[in-house]
């Protein structure tokens, strides 16, 4: 039972709105942007009981004197049904899928935080077809973790799964909630509109250089028509020859200058020259001698720096500062 006196600011406001209601609160919740209704309800939903004397001294802090109110409870079921006086179905929906678990987390940001080791010995137990749904609800380069761990066979089979997988149906996500143990969200029965071949190339994109290699060959041989468009869709390291000079520039001021020595070293020679000119010739002279001086590096370091610069060029693009084009195809790829 939080004490007044310890209190911040924004449990004192999520106080003060639980006591007034939806009646007296309706103009102020109206008045709030996004972000302050999902702050808000973050502490009303985690607020638990405020003892009556506290509150009638709140009131007092807000200019105003309540004498009849009893103890309030600050909880998911309270929060909900108060914002859904006031706002959308579909906008409490999501301030509450928001905010429910630790830190506002929902149940697959939870999954997020598991072991990838964890994650697939459990997952190995489980039908193919649950572990397809968990890895199209989670981060990619977490799945990507998780599908490089699996027995590979088993692998393969979620991998096509993922390929067949339309609407997910409520059973299915229900079942999948039952194994996992996990809190139910009412989000649970959506389904995802994107393409199951996006999915399974941007969880390629986080997969190392073998284990890539090695899936994409394992399913050339079950379905050469994904594998390739899958193929096609993936985004990699080497796509960056595709840069103007003007990205590649804007690229090289972003990127760590040991990241980059490392990511050159595996690099293509039309990469190397791509970059190499779009330096000054200071600053190429000093990144050929850090690459001399590492002298052998492993291929998974160098993986890892070159998906660093992947990832930083798709965040600069997606900034608007930078223009991604994968050269498949004949429209550019805004990120």
């Amino acid at each position: 039972m939080p004490e007044l006196t310890k209190m911040s600011g924004a449990q004192k406001a999520a106080a003060f709105m639980l006591a007034i209601g939806d009646e007296h609160g309706r103009n102020i919740w109206e008045g709030l942007s996004e972000d302050e209704i999902k702050e808000l309800s973050q502490h009303m939903s985690t607020l638990g009981t405020v003892a009556a004397a506290d509150v009638e001294e709140l009131f007092v802090e807000f200019a105003s004197k309540v004498s009849t109110v009893g103890n309030l409870n600050g909880s998911f079921d309270s929060t909900e049904r108060l914002l859904a006086k006031m706002l959308p179905g579909d906008r409490v929906q999501q301030i509450m899928d928001e905010i429910r678990g630790p830190a506002g987390r929902t149940m697959w940001d939870k999954l997020g935080n598991v072991n990838e080791v964890v994650l697939a010995s459990y997952l190995k137990n489980e039908y193919p077809q649950t572990v397809a749904v968990v890895l199209q609800k989670i981060k990619a380069e977490h799945a990507a973790r998780v599908l490089s761990v699996l027995p590979e066979d088993f692998s393969m089979e979620v991998i096509m799964r993922m390929l067949r997988m339309e609407a997910v149906q409520k059973d299915i996500l229900d079942k999948v909630e039952q194994t996992l143990r996990v809190e139910f969200m009412n989000n649970l029965a959506r389904t995802s509109r994107r393409d199951s071949h996006e999915t399974i190339a941007e969880i390629f994109n986080f997969l190392d250089r073998s284990a890539e290699s090695r899936f994409l060959a394992a399913l050339e041989d079950r379905n050469r028509d994904s594998a390739e468009r899958i193929r096609a869709l993936m985004f990699t390291f080497e796509d960056l020859a595709n840069l103007d000079p003007s990205g590649v520039q804007t690229l090289l001021r972003n990127v760590d200058k040991d990241k980059l020595a490392l990511a050159m070293k595996g690099a293509s020679d039309t990469l190397r020259d791509l970059f190499f000119s779009n330096m000054s010739e200071r600053a190429a002279k000093i990144l050929r001698e850090d690459m001399e001086a590492m002298g052998p590096v492993r291929l998974r370091d160098v993986d890892e720096a070159q998906m660093d610069m992947v990832n930083k060029a798709k965040d600069l693009a997606e900034a608007g500062e930078i223009l991604l084009s994968d050269n498949k195809g004949e429209d550019e790829l805004i990120y």
